[in-house]
C-alpha cells in the first residue's frame, strides 16, 4: 500500500503535464490560425487598395492627357447629362436587364476609347443572348468555356488584362465592370489593328485566326455578327438623334 500512493501521485503529475501540454498546443494552434486569418485579411485588403490605386492612377493619367483647351468640353457638367441620357436609352431598350450603373459605366468608358457605346452595348447583348448575365458560362468548346458578360475565355483574358494594366483572376471575369472594361480594351486593340469594324468585330467573335479563315472562305469580313451589331448600333444612333 505504501508504494501505491507515490504511484498515484506520479500518475496525477503525468496526467497534469499531459493536459497542460495538450491545452498549450491547442491554444498555440488557435493562435497560429488566428494570425494566419488576420494576415490573409490584411493581404486581401492590401490587394483591394492596390487595385483601387491602379484605377485612380489610370484615371489621373487619362485626365493629364486632356489639353486645357478641351477641359470645358470634357467637364462633367457638359458631358454627364448626355451620358446619362444614353445610359437611360440602353436600360430602356434592355427592358431593365442592363442595369443603370452598368450603362453609365459603359457609356463613360466607351468615350475614353472613342468607341460608340451603342456598338459596345449590342456586342454585350449578342454575347449574352440578350440576358446581360454577368455570371454566364458559355457552352464548352475545344478551347474551353467563355465567361461573363463579355464572354472571354481563360486563354485570352489574361493578356488583354495585362494590356489594360488590370489584375487578372478567373473570378474577375464575372465582375460586370471588369468584363466590360476588357471588352472595350479588346475592341480598341482590334479596331486599331484592322482599321474597320467588320474585321474587328468578326475577330472578336471568331478570333484573329478565325477572321482570316472567314475572309478566305467568303472574300470579305462582314460576318452576321459584325452586321447585326453595327446595324443595331446605327438604329440606336438614329433614335438618339431623333430625340
Amino acid at each position: 500500500m505504501k508504494g501505491v500512493k507515490p504511484l498515484l501521485q506520479v500518475g496525477v503529475a503525468v496526467l497534469l503535464v499531459a493536459v497542460t501540454f495538450v491545452t498549450v498546443h491547442t491554444l498555440q494552434k488557435q493562435h497560429t490560425r488566428s494570425l494566419a486569418e488576420e494576415n490573409q485579411q490584411l493581404k486581401d485588403k492590401n490587394e483591394k487598395l492596390r487595385t483601387k490605386n491602379e484605377t485612380l492612377s489610370s484615371t489621373n493619367d487619362y485626365m493629364k492627357n486632356v489639353s486645357s483647351k478641351d477641359v470645358s468640353k470634357k467637364n462633367g457638367f457638359y458631358t454627364w447629362p448626355k451620358m446619362e441620357k444614353k445610359a437611360e436609352q440602353l436600360v430602356t431598350e434592355s427592358n431593365g436587364e442592363f442595369k443603370k450603373s452598368w450603362a453609365l459605366y459603359l457609356v463613360r468608358e466607351s468615350k475614353r476609347y472613342e468607341i460608340d457605346p451603342y456598338l459596345a452595348y449590342e456586342l454585350l447583348k449578342v454575347e449574352t443572348g440578350g440576358t446581360f448575365d454577368p455570371d454566364l458560362v458559355g457552352p464548352e468548346t475545344k478551347y474551353g468555356h467563355a465567361y461573363g458578360m463579355s464572354q472571354f475565355m481563360k486563354n485570352t483574358a489574361p493578356w488583354i488584362a495585362d494590356m489594360a494594366g488590370l489584375p487578372y483572376e478567373d473570378e474577375l471575369l464575372f465582375d460586370p465592370y471588369y468584363s466590360m472594361q476588357l471588352s472595350l480594351v479588346y475592341l480598341d486593340f482590334l479596331h486599331e489593328e484592322y482599321g474597320n469594324w467588320d474585321e474587328a468585330l468578326t475577330a472578336y467573335h471568331r478570333g484573329m485566326g478565325g477572321l482570316e479563315q472567314f475572309k478566305e472562305e467568303n472574300g470579305h469580313a462582314r460576318s452576321w455578327y459584325a452586321k447585326e451589331i453595327q446595324n443595331k448600333a446605327e438604329n440606336h444612333t438614329t433614335v438618339a438623334l431623333a430625340n
